[in-house]
């Protein structure tokens, strides 16, 4: 087996998944859904949609909010 082309595609994966931020987002987001109600199979139903878009889809909380930029000075 070759160690340095599985690395290679793994870094690759989540690269394109968003890069580690997005991976961590991702797997909170699982394991919010995991201990939520529901039964197994509804749980899975969510996760399977969950992980279709990369990171964590959550309200933005205080002082993440992105706000316009100011207009240039004159």
């Amino acid at each position: 087996m070759d160690l340095k082309s599985l690395q290679r595609k793994a870094k690759e994966m989540i690269d394109r998944r968003g890069g580690t931020e997005s991976l961590k987002q991702d797997a909170e987001e699982l394991r919010d859904i995991a201990k939520g109600p529901g039964s197994a199979s509804d749980k899975a139903k969510r996760a399977a949609e969950a992980i279709k878009d990369p990171g964590a889809k959550r309200p933005e909380t205080a002082g993440t909010e992105r706000h316009p930029d100011p207009p240039p000075a004159p």
